[in-house]
């Protein structure tokens, strides 16, 4: 239900228009009536509102002056309504962005067809907002993917989170939350990969591979192979050496 607000000093049209008029079943709900503007903006000012919907001609403020007020708030639609066909008042509405403008007594009809055009377009703005947050850590993905595979043998944190433009608390822990793996662990296999791929070629030395997959000290490179395969460089070279890779 979208959150609507509703304002006129004349409460017997205040009343009808926010309990005869069945807000609900368009995807409305009326969180809070005024009789004034003033009052109406304090609480748009503290509260969540999707639409509001305002008389014109009203004492103190009127709906003109409210609606400039609330160009504050640029994804608040705006209803304007008044029982006066007055050029300067439509056209002051068009000027700040009103969704539409309605005379009274309003009709059923075109109070129906205004509400569904809104819904429609909150409908889609909240759709796009939705798949943007996917969207987005979908790029920062990408990027640190390629990030490790450019620069596994030296890649770091820092350096991934200096490359996305972001803190390197915050991307590990997103990395972990929308890749399912974390940074160091995927580093990890990328670096490993690589050195199954020089393993099958015999004219790399261990050392040579070590230096290749960014580790300086060979001891170190040959306990994180065996800690990621259960086998040691030399037992995987030689396992492939006689075509049983699994061995």
């Amino acid at each position: 239900m979208y959150q609507l607000v509703i304002i006129d000093d004349e409460e017997k049209i205040l009343e009808g228009i926010s309990e005869l008029f069945p807000w609900n079943n368009i995807g409305f709900h009326v969180v809070a009536r005024f009789i004034d503007a003033r009052s109406a903006l304090s609480y748009i000012e503290n509260n969540p509102v999707d639409v509001v919907m305002t008389d014109i001609s009203m004492p103190n403020m009127n709906g003109i002056e409210l609606t400039k007020e609330l160009q504050r708030f640029p994804n608040l639609k705006i209803v304007l309504f008044s029982s006066y066909k007055d050029y300067e008042y439509m056209r002051a509405g068009i000027l700040y962005g009103i969704s539409d403008y309605l005379l009274k007594p309003i009709r059923y009809d075109e109070l129906v067809l205004c509400f569904e055009k809104i819904r429609s377009k909150l409908d889609e703005k909240n759709l796009v907002e939705a798949a943007k947050p996917k969207t987005y850590y979908s790029e920062i993905i990408t990027r640190v993917d390629k990030y490790l595979s450019d620069n596994y043998q030296k890649a770091s944190l820092e350096g991934a989170a200096e490359a996305v433009g972001l803190s390197p608390n915050y991307l590990s822990k997103i990395y972990k939350e929308k890749s399912g793996c974390g940074f160091l662990e995927r580093l990890n296999r990328i670096k490993m990969e690589k050195a199954c791929e020089l393993l099958m070629d015999p004219s790399y030395k261990h050392y040579e591979i070590a230096f290749y997959v960014g580790y300086d000290n060979p001891k170190n490179f040959s306990r994180a192979f065996k800690a990621h395969f259960n086998m040691s460089p030399m037992e995987y070279r030689n396992g492939q050496r006689k075509g049983n890779p699994n061995s």
